[in-house]
């Protein structure tokens, strides 16, 4: 019956989602960038990709709220989702990146040899062999996206307020405990419903992959 709840909790959903589609894209490419391509900049590359990991959530949100105002770019939901995509990206290629360690080159030296194009040995070997990184990468993203509050705290503007927002400001200024806990609860089964589909989903890929 709360619509502002409601509201709220479709727009974390939205941003989540998203950001983890978008970050799944460039953090796969990422990761077969860093892995198949060695240039000089190579340690430049591996340090922009964990900045956004190691360093603290406060001075993340910051730094995007001066790059945003900068840019004269008003605060919403879009500059929401570009933060998220930002720091949800570099989670992604880490993951990928773990999944290419013991990645099988010679794999892909026989698909070419069996007159597989190079779409053809991306769609048909590399992508289902990266795929329980990937799930597992969009999964992350989509986790932390959803938890998300000091990042956002900075870069949310009038009418853009996520759940996580929305509950700090319900648990310091009113008593919506059991609201509250309900919430909590629904989130938790749809949590566990969702690392059960990945792990489904993954050992599916593994089974097919052998």
């Amino acid at each position: 019956r709360n619509r502002d709840l409601w509201e709220a909790t479709q727009r974390t959903l939205l941003i989540a989602i998203s950001s983890s589609a978008v970050s799944m894209v460039l953090g796969t490419l990422s990761a077969c960038a860093l892995h198949w391509y060695r240039t000089k900049l190579q340690r430049l590359n591996y340090g922009m990709i964990y900045l956004p990991i190691i360093i603290p959530d406060l001075l993340m949100g910051i730094s995007l709220l001066l790059f945003f105002v900068a840019l004269g770019v008003t605060l919403g939901t879009m500059t929401i989702l570009i933060a998220h995509i930002t720091f949800c990206a570099s989670f992604v290629t880490v993951v990928v990146l773990g999944r290419l360690q013991g990645f099988d080159e010679s794999v892909i030296a026989a698909a070419r040899d069996l007159g597989a194009t190079r779409w053809v040995a991306i769609r048909r070997v590399i992508l289902p062999l990266l795929a329980p990184g990937i799930v597992a990468g969009g999964l992350l993203s989509f986790t932390l996206s959803v938890d998300d509050y000091v990042i956002t705290f900075f870069v949310t503007g009038p009418g853009s307020t996520t759940l996580p927002l929305k509950i700090y400001s319900m648990v310091k200024h009113s008593t919506e405990l059991p609201l509250i806990n309900a919430i909590s609860t629904i989130f938790l089964v749809v949590t566990f419903l969702i690392v059960w589909w990945s792990q489904k989903l993954t050992r599916d890929q593994t089974a097919k992959s052998h």
